[in-house]
């Protein structure tokens, strides 16, 4: 099932594709299941860590950032020495590596983005993604997020999807005397 969040920021978007996708992975070496495209360098750095320190003790998961201001060469060379299984990185960046064959993206079972709006409100950006997405299996899970999502941009998203559910995520507050952590995200369908 496709999904298409929206919440506000630093209500965990973040954890929920990220602990999403670890949930779902089944990492066979030498393919990438996971692709997380975000708008800029600093958020796929951000995501990037998350990754890390979620799969602390899944050590067969590898985790790789790509992104533009970085040699190429090295990213090529990493890419063919230890495949990783997620990939994170911005649409231009992503974009060659594929062109060049340097990164497969056909056993690709989550596409995933971030901050979609921003990305798909940007036609050369949207451009980049609907190529990156042709390249991809038919089969996938497509998740998209974002703090924002225009009444213009939701038709937009919903192309990339097949079955889509639509939901948003709330912040709990509990009262100060219970033993419960004071803020929680919780799912809610739309």
């Amino acid at each position: 099932m496709d999904v298409i969040c929206q919440a506000k920021s630093g209500m965990g978007k973040t954890a929920v594709f990220v602990l999403s996708s670890l949930q779902q992975i089944d990492p066979v070496a030498g393919q990438v299941a996971a692709l997380v495209l975000c708008h800029t360098r600093e958020l796929a750095y951000q995501i990037c860590h998350e990754f890390e320190r979620f799969s602390k003790y899944l050590t067969e998961v590898k985790v790789a950032v790509f992104y533009g201001g970085v040699h190429i060469r090295k990213h090529k060379d990493l890419l063919k020495n230890e495949c990783p299984h997620i990939v994170v990185g911005t649409p231009g960046r992503i974009l060659a590596l594929a062109r060049d064959k340097d990164l497969s993206l056909k056993n690709v079972r989550h596409f995933i983005l971030d901050e979609c709006d921003k990305m798909l409100e940007s036609l050369d950006m949207r451009r980049d993604v609907q190529e990156i997405f042709k390249m991809t299996p038919h089969d996938k899970q497509v998740m998209m997020f974002s703090a924002t999502l225009s009444k213009e941009i939701r038709p937009v998203c919903k192309k990339f999807m097949q079955d889509v559910m639509p939901c948003s995520l709330l912040q709990l507050s509990f009262p100060k005397s219970s033993y419960f952590i004071p803020i929680a995200p919780v799912v809610v369908l739309l």
